[in-house]
């Protein structure tokens, strides 16, 4: 059975993305899938759609390239129901330390361009007087570490916008979620030893999307074991924080 909802998918060619999309087919919403690899997007668009039966369509969009988001969205074929954005680029910390190029795309990729984005998509929901968005962010926004402190600094930055475009629209009746899945087995952690008991794979995380447009909820922790975890690392002390390896 065909829904008239509609979702509209940033990231299609990602893996969280991929597998969000399916959940959402799967219950018969009209899919459309944007990524900068339109090509690949295809490919996916069309595996979810022979496997569904679902209205899947396609649609080039570059993160990056934030002057034709306007085009972009006056171009698809309906405003969304839901707007989901899984766009990300972990990056590489130790090259972002001098090479500001490097630590600029994966700041902009992270935070401005889904961002600004989501604001304006923001704008059309406002003006219909309906509409959800969902933002995945990520845990290492949490709080800063040495590690991996710039892609840490793009999501925080991720995740306030979302907090602060919450609280405006909650009293207008338009919801805006935040999900932070922990370390997810992707393409983009592909060779990083990652620990199982709080390692998600991409699955479970398309779904905790999906579920979250069904039942609700702000603030959502894939795997729960996390919001203790980081309720502790953000409650050490900065004087001994400051002297862990993290």
């Amino acid at each position: 059975m065909t829904s008239s909802k509609s979702l509209l998918l940033l990231g299609g060619t990602s893996d969280i993305g991929r597998a969000a999309a399916l959940h959402f087919a799967l219950a018969g919403w009209q899919v459309m899938l944007s990524a900068r690899n339109e090509e690949e997007a295809r490919r996916n668009a069309d595996d979810i759609a022979s496997r569904t039966g679902a209205e899947i369509t396609t649609h080039r969009l570059d993160i990056l390239e934030t002057d034709r988001f306007s085009d972009f969205v006056g171009t698809l074929p309906r405003l969304p129901d839901v707007v989901v954005c899984v766009v990300g680029e972990l990056g590489d910390q130790s090259r972002a330390q001098s090479d500001l190029a490097h630590a600029a795309m994966v700041m902009r990729t992270n935070f401005e361009g889904p961002a600004l984005l989501l604001g304006l998509l923001a704008e059309r929901f406002l003006e219909r007087g309906s509409g959800t968005i969902i933002g995945v962010s990520s845990v290492a926004g949490d709080r800063g570490r040495g590690s991996n402190y710039v892609y840490g600094a793009a999501k925080a930055g991720f995740t306030a916008f979302l907090s602060g475009l919450r609280n405006r629209l909650a009293p207008k009746g338009l919801r805006v979620v935040t999900v932070k899945p922990g370390f997810v087995r992707t393409r983009m952690t592909a060779g990083i030893k990652l620990p199982p008991v709080v390692t998600a794979e991409a699955d479970e995380v398309g779904r905790a999307i999906f579920a979250a447009v069904e039942k609700g909820g702000d603030v959502i922790y894939v795997r729960r074991v996390w919001r203790p975890i980081m309720m502790m690392i953000t409650g050490i002390p900065e004087r001994v924080f400051k002297r862990l390896r993290l």
